[in-house]
């Protein structure tokens, strides 16, 4: 990592003025004027800044990266404070050489870093910084059992590096990025590719062709223009460690990666990985201290332990003065014990600061065992949390959740999470735990009900009312049936990107290069509808046909027309997609890239298309009809044909099955609010989310698992009691 700027200031009495043949000396006001003196001369001269350099360069990307972490870093620092005000103090150790190997060892840092941090790393927590490039390769592990503090370590990291770069980007210094490796599959991805398929979703100006074809995430991360953060080795799904190991042990990519130290242990074995350090417990002075904090009280160690503590028998003070007079007491030992992780230390702050006593925490009948505790923490944070709206968001645009209704949805998505084996929250993945059967049932029966209300306006409105209800009846089961099973078969095969959020945005602006990159595609994603459209439709008709005693030459007749019509219906419809894409543009880097703007975007994309779609496909398919049947039933047919088809390849996207699923099926069955967005931005503001890229994350993974087993458990004792 040459060229790093360092991440203090020079001494400026290190630059001493050369006085040898006259006095000369620099005397410089603002950022661009300045006197030089040289003997008895005096000239003004212009300094001019260094320029950044081009936008549209690989530096100018990387400076635009490391400007939208900066901000988000920023963002969650001050949405932290907010709950915790006083920072506690991270300590860590070498890790053992057992898991780095003597060569990787940290004892083996140039002296540069080993003078700059003292190995007990119980100095200023940005000197990692000097560690981290002390190592060989530029690859450090933080490791750290739960709520030892490894998330807010590596946030604080990339902030003192990020303040450290130079802005100009004239150093090939990297940009640091966390990534949450809970949703890393190695054995179908290496990580290289995963990597810049997170950039570009979190980042969608990186999504652009760089100047060698590639995207711009790829040229980054090629020229190890990215420090990758890698967040939770632990996190990935079981039987994966090994496979990942071997990509980690292989990749030339800087990187930083935390992990549970037991987890990691058992996946590495014999082969050492590299450099490592280790968080530790803290102490009780440690907790004591910040525990304190809002009283402005200091930690005592004076308070007599020869039974004579005359402390008013309530408040943080006097547990503490107990856990210290009482270690060998089995409650004092317990807590003593929880209070050692700065997870449950701010947990135990956060619950009993608001005139809760916390000598409750003593109580060995209810609190028998470290793990008792713990969950009563973990258990009350929700209502805490839900209590007081602590946001720097004004009073008129916060939310009147209740708690008891938040910590079950809450529950809800944690089970989500569990079940699909992921630590994101996904706006367009929310739902997908249920099985495909029933997804496509959900999907068949809405898009079905739907377009039967649309149809009975259009057939009530020109038809006989006999005719109309039959006509309406058979539409709708067809229709629910086609787009069930198209549901199915995009979720099964990802056809044409199907329940992918896409990266784009509508403008209005030529573009024949995203024509040809998405026309094949499209194509064979709406010749493939429309052959399943067709199917359904031609049978449904044979059937009828045959009920009613027509010839076979009739029935096979009628069935054979539904299935040209389906494969020209869906054939325009992807031909109409396809050259949509020449209105598609990148998100521009200015652009939020958060869960809710992500799901707006497409919102404003899928109905853009939806509307195009619709428009072509009833003017067309309502000229043929006019033609063959007349002006009245070809301006019926237009109709219902314009709306269905939309319909349709509305609910075929990201943003529609998150309408169809989230918007609807889950809240009429009580599993998530209404104002699904509004709930999950108020999580996040009330601290109980974190906020990832375009996805949320629970911020701590106890909070989240035990969330999940207490919900699992209201279900079980609800549906037993039935």
């Amino acid at each position: 990592m040459s060229g790093r700027p360092g991440l203090q200031k020079p001494d400026p009495a290190e630059h001493k003025p050369d006085r040898s043949g006259g006095d000369r000396s620099v005397h410089v006001d603002g950022d661009n004027h300045g006197i030089v003196s040289t003997g008895d001369n005096a000239n003004n001269v212009l300094v001019l800044p260094a320029a950044r350099p081009a936008e549209n360069s690989l530096a100018g990307k990387a400076n635009a990266l490391a400007d939208r972490v900066s901000d988000f870093l920023t963002r969650e620092e001050e949405q932290q404070r907010l709950w915790d005000p006083a920072l506690l103090p991270v300590r860590c150790r070498p890790a053992p050489e057992t898991l780095t190997g003597r060569r990787n060892s940290i004892l083996d840092v140039p002296a540069k870093a080993a003078a700059a941090l003292p190995l007990d790393l119980t100095g200023r927590l940005e000197k990692i910084a000097a560690v981290y490039e002390g190592t060989k390769r530029g690859r450090l592990m933080v490791l750290g059992r739960a709520g030892s503090g490894k998330t807010i370590l590596i946030r604080r990291f990339a902030k003192a590096w990020l303040d450290a770069r130079s802005p100009t980007g004239e150093a090939p210094v990297p940009v640091p990025v966390i990534f949450s490796l809970g949703s890393w599959n190695p054995t179908t991805t290496p990580l290289r590719d995963w990597l810049i398929d997170r950039l570009e979703r979190d980042h969608p100006f990186l999504a652009g062709a760089g100047p060698d074809g590639s995207t711009w995430a790829a040229a980054l991360v090629g020229a190890d223009r990215v420090l990758a953060i890698l967040d939770g080795f632990d996190e990935i799904a079981d039987g994966l460690h090994e496979a990942a190991l071997l990509d980690l042990r292989a990749t030339t990519v800087p990187l930083l990666m935390t992990s549970r130290r037991a987890e990691l242990e058992a996946a590495v074995g014999k082969a050492a990985l590299f450099a490592a350090i280790e968080l530790t417990d803290l102490t009780l002075d440690d907790s004591f201290n910040y525990l304190l904090h809002p009283t402005d009280t200091a930690a005592s160690d004076t308070t007599p332990c020869d039974g004579t503590d005359t402390t008013t028998p309530t408040g943080w003070e006097y547990v503490l003065n107990k856990l210290r007079c009482h270690p060998d007491k089995p409650a004092c030992a317990n807590l003593a014990a929880v209070l050692t992780t700065p997870l449950m230390v701010t947990l135990a702050h956060a619950v009993y600061k608001s005139g809760r006593d916390p000598v409750k925490l003593l109580e060995m009948e209810e609190f028998s065992t470290r793990g008792a505790l713990e969950d009563h923490l973990l258990d009350n944070f929700i209502p805490t949390a839900y209590a007081r709206f602590l946001s720097n968001r004004p009073a008129a645009k916060r939310r009147p959740w209740r708690a008891e209704r938040a910590r079950h949805w809450l529950g809800y998505l944690a089970t989500h999470l569990k079940q699909l084996d992921t630590h994101d929250i996904e706006w367009w993945r929310l739902g997908t735990a249920m099985s495909l059967s029933s997804r496509m049932l959900v999907s068949g029966a809405t898009s079905g009900l739907a377009s039967g209300i649309m149809l009975g306006l259009v057939y009530g409105l020109t038809s006989e009312p006999g005719e109309a209800s039959l006509n309406v009846l058979m539409n709708v089961l067809g229709i629910g049936l086609t787009f069930g099973l198209l549901h199915g078969f995009g979720s099964k095969l990802k056809t044409g990107g199907a329940f992918e959020p896409s990266r784009m945005h509508i403008r209005i602006r030529g573009g024949s290069k995203r024509v040809k990159e998405s026309f094949l595609p499209r194509m064979r994603g709406g010749l493939e509808g429309g052959l399943v459209f067709g199917v359904v439709f031609g049978l449904g008709i044979a059937v009828y046909a045959g009920l009613l005693a027509y010839p076979w030459t009739v029935i096979a007749l009628a069935f054979g027309n539904w299935l040209v019509a389906g494969l020209a219906l869906g054939l325009a419809v992807g031909l109409i997609l396809a050259l949509m894409a020449g209105l598609e543009a990148l998100i521009e880097p200015k652009s939020s890239v958060s869960p809710s703007d992500l799901l707006n975007t497409n919102r404003r994309t899928v109905l853009a298309q939806v509307l195009a779609v619709g428009l072509a496909i009833g003017l067309g398919f309502g000229i043929v009809v006019a033609l063959l049947n007349g002006f009245a039933p070809g301006v019926r047919s237009g109709l219902a044909a314009g709306l269905v088809v939309g319909l349709g390849v509305g609910t075929l996207t990201a943003w529609g099955r998150w309408v169809v699923l989230v918007r609807v099926w889950l809240p009429l069955t009580g599993r998530l609010p209404w104002a699904v967005n509004a709930f999950l931005d108020d999580a996040y503001q009330r601290g109980v989310l974190r906020q990832v890229g375009a996805v949320y994350q629970f911020r701590h993974a106890r909070l989240r698992d035990r969330l999940a087993e207490v919900y699992e458990q209201h279900e079980q004792s609800t549906a037993g009691g039935r």
